[in-house]
């Protein structure tokens, strides 16, 4: 049998001194209450954010955004997607009213091009 050692002194616990009481959070923390984004703001983001969360709206959207000359005409994406005209057509109408699409009219149809303003605001919102 091997002898036995005795344990390791435990240390004596430090005193602990009462931490001081501040007032409010302004000593230590930022506010949560100073929100970065407006009431005006939010409604609108989170508008345009339901908008582009059905998933046809989100394809319809990327396809206008990176289409070469930066527009689309509602013909051309009918055949991007696997849905009827009217359909393409609502889904457009959706996000030109979220705001994040423009619509001009040539002739018979109708071509979309995405609001540079509108990305770039809700991009600003989530860098926040």
């Amino acid at each position: 049998m091997s002898p036995k050692t005795a344990p390791p002194a435990v240390p004596a616990s430090p005193a602990f001194e009462p931490l001081p009481v501040v007032d409010g959070l302004a000593a230590c923390c930022t506010s949560l209450l100073d929100c970065c984004v407006s009431d005006e703001a939010a409604t609108l983001a989170a508008r345009a954010f339901k908008a582009l969360s059905d998933p046809a709206r989100l394809r319809l959207f990327a396809t206008i955004a990176c289409s070469d000359t930066g527009e689309a005409c509602v013909c051309d994406l009918v055949d991007t997607i696997d849905l009827t005209q009217p359909t393409v057509s609502h889904h457009l109408k959706v996000l030109v009213e979220a705001g994040l699409l423009q619509r001009e009219r040539r002739g018979s149809w109708a071509y979309f091009r995405v609001r540079d303003d509108a990305v770039r605001d809700l991009a600003a919102i989530l860098r926040a």
